[in-house]
């Protein structure tokens, strides 16, 4: 391999997927995505912008947003740290081609402070995030991000969703 996973970070020869096999391409796309996933913390937040390319395109369709540059999406993601307490999350499926990764999970949330644009919940409110997200990958690297977040009250009568047979869930304290 041209490439390897360190850690929480991914390092690559500057390699173009032309130069890759078609597995090789999947392999390092899904490893990106991974990378980027892991690093979303405030603490290593800068890992997983580090996995943009320089024309990053971040869309948040259900309320409106985009953004199209890597500063305005991690002051997004800051944003998102201040606002939500995670408590549980449960990973559905992922799956890519040469050219894109999707990836859909279910959050567990409350809503503490209201920094969020658009949310639709006041702070206080315990939500269900149904997150489906569609990167477009160029390179190894992500060109475009799309997080298709689904937000309904926690218990209300949207908070239905099949859970596949083996999801993986994340309980936090």
């Amino acid at each position: 391999m041209r490439w390897w996973l360190v850690g929480s970070y991914i390092r690559r020869n500057r390699v173009t997927d032309q130069t890759l096999t078609r597995e090789e391409v999947i392999q390092r796309n899904l490893e990106a995505v991974e990378a980027h996933f892991h690093n979303e913390t405030p603490e290593t937040i800068q890992q997983a912008i580090a996995l943009y390319t320089d024309d990053i395109y971040w869309e948040g369709p259900s309320r409106g947003l985009v953004f199209d540059n890597a500063g305005d999406a991690l002051a997004g993601y800051h944003d998102i740290f201040k606002s939500l307490v995670i408590h549980k999350h449960t990973h559905l499926r992922r799956f890519a081609t040469e050219e894109f990764v999707f990836d859909d999970c279910i959050y567990e949330a409350t809503y503490v402070e209201d920094h969020m644009a658009n949310f639709p919940f006041p702070a206080g409110t315990k939500v269900s995030m149904r997150l489906a997200h569609v990167f477009e990958m160029r390179d190894g690297k992500i060109a475009k991000e799309i997080a298709y977040e689904i937000i309904r009250e926690a218990g209300g009568p949207t908070d239905n969703d099949n859970i596949p047979a083996g999801s993986e869930v994340t309980v936090f304290e």
